[in-house]
């Protein structure tokens, strides 16, 4: 079992502990999925990574907007390993870059909503939800390891949703000893720890599915959050989305 594993079960055994009943509720307007690409290799990723973490100080954080921040493998073999990246979050932009007919990947790269989105810099605010109702979506958990997913969509007759859930964790920090970053400390919030992606089943007019995420002892610091978001089938578009913490908030720091 290797080292993100125990980390991952680890930060979960201190919650599951604590036995309190967490469920997250969507509005009937669609909530804006953010997504960053990005690296611990790379330059240009600071800022990138410093605008991100400022959402968690506007008052939509989970209410009208969900962050979440894949750091890729790409740049493991240009001078530093990030031991936050993963393959499958590369492929996951890669994936991307195919459905909008681009060879290209690149960090730091923002996606709003499944859109490439090239202006995160010039928006002070955050992103707010949508005029568009495409339905409720609402996970609960009594342990944080076992998840329920419902997805009532406002539109009848619709088939074929899946459900994407993203655990990240808040609060970390790295010292850089190689790479473009050498000799700095980055921080990085919303660092998605794991992925998964899987069918959701039509029951009684809507949609629902259910996860697990195992557990074990020594939980490292740092503040866990789930993200939630639905998709057709096949699709990277988010149709709903939904999260929130499920530890100590790093709000305040």
């Amino acid at each position: 079992m290797g080292p993100m594993r125990w980390m991952i079960m680890g930060l979960l055994a201190g919650l599951a502990a604590s036995g309190a009943p967490i469920q997250f509720v969507s509005s009937e307007h669609q909530v804006a999925l953010v997504e960053l690409y990005t690296s611990e290799g790379c330059s240009s990723c600071p800022p990138a990574e410093s605008w991100i973490s400022k959402l968690k100080e506007k008052p939509g954080l989970w209410s009208d907007f969900v962050p979440v921040a894949f750091h890729v493998d790409y740049w493991d073999y240009l001078g530093w390993r990030d031991k936050w990246s993963n393959k499958q979050f590369s492929d996951r932009q890669r994936d991307y870059a195919g459905a909008w007919g681009s060879d290209n990947i690149y960090t730091p790269e923002f996606v709003l909503n499944g859109k490439e989105w090239h202006n995160w810099f010039e928006l002070r605010g955050a992103p707010g939800v949508s005029s568009t109702k495409p339905g409720i979506l609402k996970v609960t958990s009594e342990d944080t390891n076992h998840w329920q997913v419902n997805f009532l969509p406002a539109e009848t007759g619709t088939t074929g949703f899946e459900l994407h859930a993203a655990l990240s964790v808040s609060g970390l920090g790295s010292d850089i000893k190689s790479g473009e970053n050498t000799g700095r400390h980055l921080k990085h919030d919303f660092a998605v720890l794991k992925l998964i992606d899987q069918t959701l089943m039509g029951k009684d007019g809507g949609f629902q599915g259910v996860f697990t995420m195992a557990t074990a002892p020594n939980p490292p610091q740092g503040a866990l959050a789930l993200a939630v978001w639905v998709t057709r089938k096949a699709h990277l578009e988010p149709v709903q989305a939904v999260g929130g913490w499920i530890g100590p908030s790093q709000k305040t720091k």
